[in-house]
Formats: structure tokens, sequence, C-alpha cells
């Protein structure tokens, strides 16, 4: 792992995987994750392509949010890393959650970066009438810490995902890591986010996965957001929210799939 500062923020990142002049991908966390949401994805993608990964803006061990943010600032935060490690032309991007917003957000603004993005469960907007209660919710994590939401998981890694009680009990104690007050001014940015108007605008290829198993953002609210990108595809892989660290496999095989068939 190493660590760098980039657009006024320090970011921890990987990168990895085949050498140089191979096309890369970038994968971005949920919010509450870090970079090792992706440990048992990146072996899968490494042997034909670089893979980046890193903590986002206020995850993990990258730099902590004091203070409003922006997803135009976490877009920021993608394109100075590349442009730090000299990471040239077009990238793919997959991300989960949160960090599929991210990625939607910069298919849309930096077209001559994006050469494909995948996007899971993807968090494009938060409807109003659910508004209230998160800020109630959000609320209460800046005041009492992580344990205080730890209630989430109950729809986000439902029970039928946690057959290996070990992966569950890493995924659950490293959220629990989270700085509260990050994790609040990240979903504080969600809430102010609204990515529906500019999804028709995305040119390059596109991967919209929902997750069968997903109670806080199902197939219902992920579906709309496919048929929003032009020429976007569609799959339902049977995982929850986290899909990257519930499922890897599957999560894994349905990137390497399409960026195959798309011939990048």
């Amino acid at each position: 792992m190493h660590f760098i500062e980039v657009n006024g923020t320090a970011l921890r990142y990987d990168l990895g995987g085949a050498p140089a002049g191979a096309t890369t991908i970038v994968l971005i966390h949920e919010m509450g994750g870090t970079l090792e949401s992706f440990d048992a994805v990146v072996p899968l993608l490494a042997a034909n392509r670089r893979v980046l990964r890193y903590d986002t803006r206020g995850a993990g061990l990258s730099q902590k949010i004091r203070g409003p943010l922006g997803i135009d600032t976490m877009v920021d935060d993608l394109a100075a890393l590349l442009d730090a490690l000299a990471i040239p032309g077009e990238v793919a991007l997959a991300g989960v959650a949160v960090g599929g917003a991210i990625a939607l957000h910069a298919a849309a603004r930096l077209p001559g970066r994006v050469a494909a993005v995948v996007v899971s469960s993807p968090a494009v907007s938060i409807p109003q009438d659910r508004r209230p209660a998160i800020l109630e919710r959000v609320a209460r994590i800046e005041r009492e810490g992580m344990q205080a939401a730890a209630d989430s998981h109950d729809a986000s890694y439902p029970p039928a995902l946690r057959g290996d009680a070990a992966r569950f009990a890493r995924f659950r104690a490293r959220w629990l890591g989270n700085d509260p007050t990050s994790y609040g001014a990240i979903y504080r940015m969600l809430l102010a986010t609204d990515l529906q108007p500019e999804l028709p605008k995305i040119a390059c290829p596109a991967l919209v996965l929902a997750c069968a198993l997903d109670g806080t953002r199902p197939p219902a609210l992920v579906e709309p957001v496919a048929r929003a990108i032009p020429g976007a595809r569609y799959a339902v892989l049977e995982t929850g929210h986290y899909a990257a660290a519930q499922t890897p496999e599957a999560y894994a095989a349905a990137i390497a799939g399409f960026l195959e068939a798309i011939d990048i």
C-alpha cells in the first residue's frame, strides 16, 4: 500500500496487476468501505489488467473530512490520483454503491478519461421522503459513533450472505472502524447529490448491476439507472449491497465478462 497527497488531501492506494501499458481498471469502494473491500476481487482481475484501488477521501487510512463535501471533489480526487500516478489515456471504472455514484459522475464529467464503467447498486440519488430519517441517522452516527448504525447490515448484509461467518466478521469490524464525522460527511454528500439528469449524457459502455439480496438499494431502484444510460447493459447478481466483499467471485466475473465483451 502507498500514500500520496493530491487535490488537497492524502489518499492511500494500491496499484498492481499487469505491467504498465495494460488497461487500468479503478475500483471504487462503497460508503463505509476501504480498498480492502476488493481484496478478493483484485486477484481475479489482475492477470490481464492493471488494477488501482484506493481509500476515498474520508475513508480507511485516507485523510479524514472536516467540513462539507461534494461529489465533484471526489471525482477531482480520482482524476488527480490518475495524473499523479502517470496513468495515461482512458481507464475503466468499477464502483459499488457510493463508489458507483463517483464512477458515473466521472464518466459524465470526464468522458476523455473513462473507457467504460461498471456500477453495482449505484447511489445516484435519495428520494425526498427518505431524507429526514437519513439525516436523523447521520446525526446519531456523528454523535454516538458507528455502532449506532450497525443495524443497517440487516438490509445491506443479510443473513443469507453470512454463511462465511469470518468474512462477515471482518467486514463488520472494518466498517465499525470508520471515522463517524467523515462517514457523516459522505452521507450528507450523497443526500445533496442527484445524478439522474446526467445519466443520459454518459457515452461510454456501461454495465449496471443490481443485487437481488440488497435491501438498501434493491433492483427496482437500480434498473431505472440502466435504462437512463444510453446502451447500458443490465444484470442482476445474487448478492447484497456490498457485492465486492460479499460475493467477490460473481462480482469479478461480471466485470471481466463485460470488459472482454467490449474488448477492454
